[in-house]
């Protein structure tokens, strides 16, 4: 049978070492990563979650997850609560000149990732500006190698333009249906329409089956659609960890959805040599 014996085993190994090796590229400065979706429910929070678990698991340098979600995002309840603080708390802080002082305000959980949260009160969370999303990442830009951005449903939203801006790239999320195909087809003409033609081409698309046997359309059809727009195309397989919408335990996700989670972090890693 195949895979067994010591060559099978050897093959295994190499083939792990090699992804992890693509995982673990090197970065010059930061890398910044939006992770957006037009239709929610469809697991966008929690490849946030998972992608930046993994990197943080598996590399040296710091990672951290920000949310700018105006709609009372989820993502700091996606990890151990250590502080109340959030961003408009980061901007406010005059005092910053050292790590130590930024990561007073962030969550960590124990596998590195870092959370700041984004506001509690709906109307503040929706005020949250592109200036305050600019500042916020001028901060984080100088003590964190992996930012990755946890954006809303909205494309109009006034974080957005400075989200879009700021990112080497983008992963829109979708479910394996025919609504969620179609709000990332829109999510693509949309940015192609409005000056993001770049991101586009350089998009990591991934089909995240949030909900068990969600599956109503090919997947292998819906990737091949989206070949032609984007970079890459992941699957994300069902995991009932994952899917608890809860603090995130790598330990306690199925060997799928970890396997299809370090894929997609080396497919997100071989861009960053490029803006290094």
């Amino acid at each position: 049978m195949p895979g067994f014996g010591r060559r099978g085993h050897a093959n295994q190994v190499s083939i792990h070492e090699q992804l992890l090796a693509r995982v673990n590229q090197p970065i010059r400065g930061d890398y910044r990563i939006a992770v957006l979706s037009l239709k929610g429910g469809v697991g966008k929070t929690t490849t946030t979650v998972g992608l930046g678990a993994t990197f943080a698991t598996l590399r040296g340098d710091r990672v951290i997850a920000v949310d700018a979600n105006p709609d009372l995002g989820t993502l700091a309840q996606r990890v151990p609560l250590q502080t109340n603080s959030t961003v408009r708390d980061l901007i406010a802080d005059t005092t910053i000149q050292r790590y130590s002082d930024v990561r007073a305000h962030t969550s960590q959980a124990p596998n590195r990732l870092e959370v700041l949260a984004s506001e509690r009160d709906p109307a503040a969370a929706e005020s949250f500006s592109e200036e305050e999303y600019r500042q916020v990442m001028a901060i984080l830009r100088r003590y964190y190698n992996i930012i990755l951005t946890d954006c809303g449903t909205g494309l109009s939203h006034s974080a957005m333009r400075g989200v879009l801006d700021l990112a080497h790239s983008i992963i829109l999320v979708t479910s394996p249906a025919l609504d969620g195909a179609r709000s990332a087809d829109a999510t693509l003409d949309w940015l192609q329409a409005h000056g993001y033609g770049h991101l586009v081409s350089n998009a990591v698309l991934v089909i995240s089956s949030s909900r068990a046997g969600s599956s109503r359309i090919d997947p292998d059809q819906l990737a091949q659609h989206f070949l032609t727009k984007c970079r890459a195309v992941h699957e994300l397989p069902y995991d009932e960890h994952l899917a608890e919408g809860s603090i995130v335990d790598l330990d306690q996700v199925s060997r799928a959805a970890r396997q299809a989670l370090t894929e997609l972090s080396a497919t997100i890693a071989d861009d960053m040599g490029r803006v290094s």
